[in-house]
């Protein structure tokens, strides 16, 4: 089973019925895998705080929503995250894909690797950083935790997780 299986499938488990998502290329195969489940209502987004809206909608709805992204757009979801998700303590698991780190072909993607832990750390994000595959194994638990505690969750994804750039 592929590791975009083995994720979507602890989603499904876990009652998330509705996924977000903005293109990534290390996250094209869980987009893939969500948008072929018929138990997920997947809505690509344009941005990732219009995500997370879309999410908050989601939830008022009815449904456990989750947002995929890539790390370099946290910075425009700052607003969003502190004033809808955590003012309103709305659960939202976040799969992030960690660009910018050792072997990174894009300059640009640097920068913001620089500072997405520390961002997610002054937020007061729970955050949980997949380097292997078997770190995989914790996204249940992670999934029941931020359902359970009402409160946003970052799971950053580096492309050695993915098999690499």
């Amino acid at each position: 089973m592929s590791i975009s299986a083995r994720i979507v499938d602890d989603l499904v488990a876990n009652d998330v019925s509705f996924v977000t998502t903005v293109p990534c290329k290390q996250l094209g195969g869980v987009i893939e895998e969500v948008e072929a489940r018929p138990q997920i209502r997947h809505v690509p987004a344009n941005k990732e705080d219009e995500g997370i809206g879309l999410c908050a909608g989601a939830l008022m709805g009815g449904a456990r929503p989750c947002i995929i992204m890539q790390n370099t757009a946290l910075g425009v979801t700052v607003n969003t995250l502190v004033t809808l998700t955590q003012f309103y303590r709305m659960p939202l698991p976040m799969l992030i894909s960690f660009r910018g780190e050792l072997l990174e072909p894009i300059a640009c993607q640097v920068e913001m690797a620089i500072h997405t832990k520390a961002l997610l750390a002054q937020l007061h994000i729970p955050t949980y950083h997949f380097h292997r595959q078997q770190d995989a194994d914790e996204f249940d638990a992670i999934l029941r935790y931020t359902f359970m505690c009402s409160k946003p969750v970052a799971i950053l994804t580096d492309a050695t997780f993915w098999g690499g750039y």
